[in-house]
């Protein structure tokens, strides 16, 4: 019988890529609890993000890979719970407990979506099975809870800690103003007060373990958005914009916001880009065609897609009910869940370039 070695294994893992990163499992250290008895090679998977929606394929492809080499007659192959930590380090920034990465979702003026495509985009990582939450930044104006079903709710209990416990419903904890104020009352702050409450709402509120925390920020780039910027360790920034030309302008001065602040830009995402018609299906290009595609490429940062103008998405959030849940199989989901996916690898990557040293990039 053919013995079976530890190093065999693993360089048949070796050629085994991430399908997302492009790099090796070995390399990223997803090859864990490793045990070879004469014929049966056993180990386990573990995951860049819970969120990988081609964890099944890549765990064939690793048994398909040790299945090759001499001597193995059994190959199992366990996804792990724990995940490889990647998350990017940004220095001088307090990290909050239990939060794995936080990304910021901004855009330069108001009505252009931003919320509805952060709670999308947190209820599509949910689907996909990471644990996630939402910080409504939005101190002035939240309106997240809504969007997630919880409109009306207030926080009462706190934990052991006396830590705030956050709303939770479609598997997102959630953080907002909206349950400190009745619906008709005014937030009228100045400056130090906003930022004073968005630093409690993530440093004293009972986030568990998350692999992310979606910060969704008022449009522009005023006091609430340098707290986040300065104060938080954001991994990555989303920008949501429409194909016209003011709101285009208006992106531009957010992204170089987080620019200044080191912080890098995943990608932007073109909202109410086009509407189909539901009668003669003929698509009308209200806002102007392909302006965040555009500026995407001018400005050298990642296009993550299109979402069309849809009124469902406007009725289901309304609900309380995000569209990616409620109608998972339209085309506004399925656009809205690629997004999501694009973000989680971007997020990946930006973690594994913080935590690789000039020596250990590849040649």
């Amino acid at each position: 019988m053919v013995q079976v070695s530890k190093e065999a294994v693993l360089k048949a893992l070796s050629t085994v890529d991430d399908p997302d990163l492009k790099r090796p499992l070995t390399e990223l250290g997803m090859i864990d609890k490793l045990t070879i008895c004469e014929g049966n090679v056993a180990f386990d998977l573990k995951l860049t993000t819970t969120a990988c929606p081609l964890k099944e394929k890549m765990r064939e492809d690793a048994m398909a890979a040790v299945k090759q080499v001499s001597g193995v007659e059994n190959v199992t192959v366990n996804i792990s719970k724990d995940t490889v930590t990647l998350q990017a380090k940004v220095k001088e920034r307090q990290a909050v407990p239990g939060i794995k990465n936080i990304i910021a979702v901004s855009s330069g003026k108001g009505g252009v979506g931003k919320s509805t495509v952060a709670v999308n985009l947190a209820c599509s990582m949910v689907k996909q099975g990471a644990n996630v939450g939402i910080l409504d930044a939005d101190i002035y104006g939240p309106n997240v809870p809504l969007m997630m079903g919880l409109g009306g709710r207030t926080l009462k209990e706190t934990n052991a800690d006396g830590k705030l416990i956050a709303p939770e419903n479609h598997g997102v904890k959630v953080m907002s103003m909206a349950f400190l104020v009745k619906d008709d009352q005014p937030v009228v702050w100045r400056g130090p007060m906003l930022d004073k409450v968005i630093r409690q709402f993530l440093n004293d509120t009972d986030w568990g373990e998350l692999d992310y925390l979606i910060i969704d920020l008022p449009p522009g780039t005023g006091d609430a958005q340098l707290t986040i910027v300065q104060a938080t360790p954001v991994v990555g920034a989303v920008i949501v914009t429409t194909p016209q030309d003011v709101a285009l302008l208006d992106s531009r001065k957010g992204l170089a916001m987080f620019t200044n602040a080191n912080i890098p830009v995943i990608g932007i995402v073109e909202n109410m880009s086009y509407h189909v018609c539901q009668h003669c299906n003929e698509r009308d290009d209200i806002f102007g065609h392909d302006g965040g595609r555009l500026a995407a490429e001018k400005l050298a940062v990642p296009f993550l897609g299109a979402v069309p103008l849809i009124s469902k998405v406007r009725e289901q959030a309304d609900k309380g009910h995000p569209v990616v849940l409620s109608e998972p199989d339209s085309e506004v989901a399925k656009q809205l869940s690629e997004i999501s996916h694009r973000v989680v690898a971007k997020v990946c990557e930006l973690g594994i370039e913080s935590h690789q040293t000039p020596e250990a990039l590849p040649v």
